[in-house]
This record gives C-alpha cells, structure tokens and sequence, in this order.
C-alpha cells in the first residue's frame, strides 16, 4: 500500500508522452517558434521526436501497435478497495465507493474516505466494523445425478459432488446443505458463508419440493397423516404440502418440506411400510431445473442471488 491511501502527486509527468523543450523548428513541428510544445502522445502510427545524444532526431516507432504490448503482471494481487468489496458481495463498485466516502469502511484500522486506494488481499478491510473476504462470491446450481456422495473429500467414495464442478471457476465453493448418494437434483454451491449458514440453519423455512417414486401406491389416508405430522425416532415432522403428481400413477408423490433432517422424506415413506424407489429434489430455494440436464451446473443470475439474500 502506498503513502498511506493517498494518490500520486499531481505534479508528475502525464501519463503517455514527454514534454518537448522550447523552440522547435517550426518547419519540422508546425508549431509557433519561440513557443513551448504541447505534450505529446504517443499513438500507433505517430511521428515524434526523442533524444539522439544532444540532438534532436526525427522518428517513427515501432508499428507493433498496442495489442502487443504485454500487460504489466500483478502478482501482489493489489486491487482497488471498491472492487475489494464488491467481491466481498457486500454491494456493486459504485455503491461502495458512496460507502467509502461515508466513513463505513477502514483497512488495517484506518478510516478510508478517499476514492482510488488500493489494497492488497492480506489487508485488513472493515466494513461497518465487519471483516471482509476479498474472494469473488459464486453461486452455482448442480442437478446432482445418482451415486455421487455429497462431500468436498472423501477417500472412501468412487464418486463425490466436487468433481463434477471442479473446472467450474477458480475460487472453492462448497456444497449447501447435502443429499444422499442415491438423491438426485439440485444441489446448490458457494463460498459464501453468511448465505449457507443461513440457508442451513434449522429456523430457516426455506421451500424445497421432491419427487418421490415409490414401490407401490400411496394411500389417501397416509397422504393426510404425513400432512397433519407424524412421529419419528428424533421428534415430530410434517410436510408443508403433499399430494398425487398429475397424470401419473398414485405411487408417484410430490411433496414440500424445509426440515434439513437426515433422510427425512426417506423415513416418512418407510414409517407408512413404503420403500422409495427414486427421490429428486426439483426445487431448492425458489430454484428449479429448468434447463439444467442430469449432471450439469450452471451459474446463478444476480436476480436470482438477491432473491437468496432476500430469504
């Protein structure tokens, strides 16, 4: 970081030319002589003129052009503190600049109001007193198939969740919430925090709706008991919502629960005596698999991140 926060000095020489000395011929320049030239910048296929020893010599530069000019590398990872947060999913660069003059935001402790800081990835960034993480925030949604363990690291499983997203971006994202090796559909990911500690969290009723394929038909009877709740070996559980799927046979059943207990719609079926042949999470979160085919992800759209952070 430098000059603690403060930007270059006005003073220096404007980026893209030199300043030429007084008067240049003004058959050569064009220029009024006895007058100062003006700055001069430098531009794919531009004359100018640069020093040869003591005398001023005519040239033309190289016709590379800009396209090959290597960028300068940045391997400190420095970036400015708008873009900083913005990665931090706290809001858009443009709002956090609005925040940055407000006093809401410090690094290593000092109160920046200055637009144009730049920090390093080790800095210490405080918004409204919370610590930042200067990571992108991804979210991506998985149609999980059959037989794929839900884990980030498992020497015991042939297959896991993360291999089928391993090429998916550089930052580590993690798995919200689980399904069992034999669940399928959709299985959400991200690496922020704040949003799967709440997605998870026992209090949070977040909507997910699963279709069950069963051994045998389902009862009218049984349909009312798991709505009205019945009792198992770790407490009491009720479906938000049940029913017959349209047009298909009676042992085909939707059903709506949020509770995040381990195999929980396995076990209500198996305390009526039925063996669930197929189960598949076709909602999460007011997310569907719409367009997403068996195996495949997909990167949500910021509509439908605000409506995660809305929950």
């Amino acid at each position: 970081m430098k000059n603690n926060y403060s930007r270059k000095s006005q003073n220096e020489t404007p980026k893209g030319g030199k300043r030429i000395g007084k008067s240049l011929p003004p058959k050569t320049t064009g220029f009024t002589k006895g007058k100062s030239a003006p700055v001069l910048k430098s531009k794919p296929g531009d004359q100018k003129f640069v020093e040869a020893g003591k005398k001023r010599v005519y040239s033309k530069p190289k016709t590379t052009g800009l396209k090959n000019i290597p960028k300068k590398s940045n391997p400190t990872g420095e970036m400015r503190l708008n873009r900083f947060i913005a990665n931090a999913g706290v809001c858009s660069r443009r709002e956090a600049d609005t925040y940055i003059s407000a006093g809401m935001v410090s690094v290593n402790g000092v109160i920046v109001t200055e637009l144009g800081v730049k920090v390093l990835p080790t800095d210490e960034v405080r918004f409204d007193g919370t610590r930042l993480n200067p990571e992108k925030k991804v979210y991506l949604l998985l149609n999980k198939p059959k037989d794929f363990v839900t884990t980030t690291d498992d020497p015991h499983a042939d297959k896991i969740v993360m291999d089928l997203i391993k090429d998916a971006c550089p930052e580590r994202i993690y798995p919200v919430g689980r399904l069992d090796r034999n669940t399928t559909g959709l299985l959400l990911f991200t690496n922020d925090g704040d949003l799967s500690k709440r997605l998870t969290h026992p209090s949070h009723t977040m909507k997910k709706i699963y279709q069950v394929s069963l051994d045998k038909p389902v009862t009218m009877e049984h349909l009312q008991h798991i709505a009205d709740g019945i009792d198992l070996e770790d407490g009491r559980i009720a479906a938000d919502a049940i029913s017959y799927i349209s047009n298909e046979e009676k042992n085909e059943i939707g059903i709506e629960i949020h509770s995040g207990r381990n195999r929980i719609v396995r076990r209500i079926f198996e305390h009526f005596g039925y063996r669930v042949k197929k189960l598949d999470r076709v909602m999460y979160a007011g997310l569907t698999k719409k367009n997403l085919p068996r195996g495949k992800y997909r990167f949500l759209t910021e509509k439908e991140i605000q409506y995660l952070k809305m929950q």
